[in-house]
């Protein structure tokens, strides 16, 4: 029994021994366990892997993935055909068009929050930002309720953007908060011994903290302080990994990494697809500057330079290397800009329609999904909400959106609260 149980998932050994300690004891294994009454929506993934790519501070939609050649204020920028007939892009994404069909264009994306530190949550949660909970994003979820598959790598990576940033372990145990690495060329920080200290005396030290620890953790035996514990653990993992080559992208030859760029973003780019061919199963980078209430058009231009370059290599790289349909890639925004140009030959925000894009994992590409108004300024058809968008990721990943999990205080939430997947896609 034991070898049969030894070959199942993390996910399912938790259950095994969930109903086995309802059975046996009459108790669950936590107060924060999901009862075993919760439905369960469960499915064959269709990926294994995220790569998600946050454009921070708003893309503009009509300027990039939803053009409106006969909109007053559509400005400079023309639409060009892509390898899709019927699907148009803006002329700042060449690339990307010839690589429509590997592409589903949610463009009927709509969002409750119009400023950019609660869009931001909202969409890497799918909860209101509120002072009394921090919620999870959904690279926590995943390595949560499916697991890890390196077991001396982290399974959640974060490439840039803030320390703080929304979408981190949440309620969740700590070991869940994505790694966050400050620049993708920098390698990983502080992974080597001191050269005065050897393996053994490494292995002494460990052992004397941790009897030194032994009666505060058996006096105070809460979350909070195991997390310590699985700190040290994991950084002991992580230190001893032969893994550890996926952070260095010297090893990448040359003509690859000038495929990608040597743009901050395309190294990103080049990095997240070297961390999931070692099994890092989430992995977020960030682009930001798309706030653009000023000079809206040559802000653009500037910033889908490295978008158009380095997605359609990373695209590419994935594809030959075999790993695209294995790896959902994702491309969120917290809101669009307005149609409207402002004084400052700028963009608004606007929360009210905007386009994110999918491609890889099990997603039907060569597709549109909803559409907006003449003017992008609303949704005409299939509104998609930030939690919809979020449950398709999670349905791809074959997570259990339905399935309900307590936080610390006792409080029922899902992987993307009430949101529903677009099935559609798949």
């Amino acid at each position: 029994m034991f070898d049969e149980l030894n070959q199942l998932d993390e996910l399912s050994r938790r259950k095994f021994m969930q109903y086995s300690a309802k059975a046996l004891l009459g108790v669950g294994l936590s107060a924060s366990t999901t009862p075993l009454w919760a439905s369960q929506t469960v499915k064959k993934p269709t990926a294994r892997n995220v790569i998600y790519i946050y454009l921070s501070g708003g893309m503009s939609h009509i300027d990039t993935f939803d053009p409106k050649p006969d909109w007053k204020d559509q400005g400079p920028v023309n639409p060009i055909d892509t390898n899709v007939s019927g699907i148009q892009f803006s002329e700042y994404l060449p690339s990307l068009a010839r690589r429509a069909d590997k592409l589903a264009i949610i463009r009927s994306m709509y969002s409750n929050q119009g400023a950019h530190e609660p869009g931001t949550y909202f969409m890497h949660t799918s909860y209101v930002q509120r002072g009394t909970i921090k919620h999870p994003g959904l690279g926590a979820w995943l390595n949560s309720m499916s697991g890890k598959t390196n077991s001396t790598l982290p399974g959640n990576i974060r490439i840039g953007g803030s320390n703080n940033a929304p979408g981190g372990a949440g309620f969740l145990d700590s070991k869940y908060e994505p790694l966050h690495l400050g620049s993708p060329e920098d390698g990983l920080p502080y992974v080597d011994r001191h050269h005065s200290v050897d393996e053994i005396e490494m292995r002494e030290r460990l052992a004397m903290a941790q009897m030194m620890d032994l009666s505060f953790h058996q006096k105070y035996p809460a979350k909070q302080v195991r997390a310590y514990g699985d700190v040290y653990d994991e950084a002991i993992k992580l230190m001893n990994s032969k893994d550890l080559a996926a952070f260095d992208l010297s090893k990448e030859p040359k003509l690859v990494r000038d495929v990608y760029g040597d743009s901050r973003f395309g190294k990103s780019c080049l990095l997240a697809r070297r961390l999931v061919e070692h099994g890092v199963r989430f992995v977020e980078l960030t682009l930001g500057g798309w706030d653009t209430h000023n000079d809206n058009h040559d802000n653009v231009a500037q910033l889908t330079s490295p978008l158009d370059q380095s997605v359609s290599a990373l695209l590419d790289d994935l594809h030959y290397r075999g790993l695209l349909d294995e790896t959902l890639v994702v491309i969120g925004t917290e809101f669009g800009r307005s149609p409207e140009i402002n004084g400052n030959a700028g963009r608004n925000h606007h929360p009210t329609a905007f386009t994110c894009v999918l491609a890889g994992g099990g997603i039907k590409g060569g597709q549109v999904y909803g559409s907006t108004d003449a003017s992008g300024h609303s949704i005409a058809e299939n509104g998609v909400t930030v939690p919809d968008f979020n449950a398709t990721i999670a349905y791809a990943l074959g997570l259990p959106i339905d399935q309900v999990v307590y936080s610390p205080s006792g409080r029922p939430f899902r992987v993307a609260d009430k949101g529903r997947p677009i099935t559609a896609l798949f």
